[in-house]
């Protein structure tokens, strides 16, 4: 399987995550307000301070986003590209994001694929302090309680990267058992899934969100995505019984490489390892 080296040691545990409680629910982001905080109040009107959401059509502007790219110096694996900030209203086609807190304060992780105002097809990484909602749209929110995404900084790959932490449970109405999970890199993204919901009597799963990275990537329908740093948004994802009566996942994504390639379907499982970083939420279904 592909691998690419990190600039620290790979720690122990290579799944990070916490059970917690949640409940799937859906709101509408308001024109004029910073995309965070927009998300911030939807999940907060429902007694949520963290957890994951998914989205199709938007418009924002002002807009910032960032590429991957090869990193300059052998501390990143890989790295960002420059900053940009495309004129007009960006269309998004879909995304998806993680809330949770970075230095005591609310934060997003959040990959998509858009089409800016001229007509150009792109996509990758938006940028909290530089992402506005242009027009109103709705997304597909799952709220946590009793974890918290949370940055911190990661050795292995030298970035400040999200991941899960026990956080205290306000009582909110929740609906089923969750478990926030970041998977770290260098391991297959569906074989990884898999073994988890096996160890942890999980007989069917939901995936929630989904914001991460793998090396390049290898698709049911025959494509490949040659360039090793990509951006990825999870957009729908199950985990089940298969045909053999084995627990199958099925992970269908979008993403953008460091090239501007951009590349959507199925990920064949057992060919897609992790990149730099995986967080979701799974949702035991049974």
């Amino acid at each position: 399987m592909r691998s690419i080296r990190q600039p620290g040691a790979p720690v122990t545990e290579r799944i990070q995550w916490v059970e917690a409680r949640g409940r799937s629910f859906s709101f509408t982001l308001p024109a004029g307000l910073p995309l965070l905080e927009a998300a911030r109040r939807g999940f907060a009107a429902e007694g949520f301070a963290s957890g994951v959401l998914n989205f199709g059509h938007g418009a924002l502007g002002p807009f910032g986003y960032v590429m991957p790219a090869l990193s300059k110096t052998s501390e990143n694996a890989a790295f960002y590209s420059e900053t940009y900030r495309p004129a007009g209203v960006t269309r998004t086609r879909l995304g998806s994001m993680t809330l949770g807190m970075r230095d005591g304060a609310p934060f997003y992780h959040c990959h998509g694929l858009w089409t800016e105002a001229d007509g150009k097809a792109s996509g990758g990484h938006m940028l909290p302090d530089e992402t506005v909602v242009a027009e109103p749209f709705e997304v597909e929110a799952f709220g946590i309680d009793g974890a918290m995404f949370t940055a911190e900084s990661d050795p292995e790959t030298n970035f400040k990267l999200f991941g899960p932490v026990v956080a205290a449970s306000y009582g909110v109405r929740t609906t089923n058992r969750a478990f926030a999970l970041r998977l770290r890199p260098n391991q297959d993204f569906a074989f990884c899934l898999e073994a988890f919901c096996k160890t942890h009597g999980i007989a069917r799963a939901k995936i929630h969100g989904g914001v991460g990275s793998t090396i390049g990537a290898r698709f049911t329908h025959g494509g490949v995505t040659e360039p090793f740093a990509t951006e990825l948004a999870i957009t729908a994802g199950t985990i089940a019984s298969g045909a053999s009566g084995a627990l199958e996942a099925a992970l269908d994504v979008a993403l953008i490489d460091y090239t501007g390639g951009i590349a959507e379907g199925r990920l064949i499982r057992g060919d897609n390892p992790v990149l730099m970083t995986m967080e979701l939420v799974l949702e035991a279904l049974g």
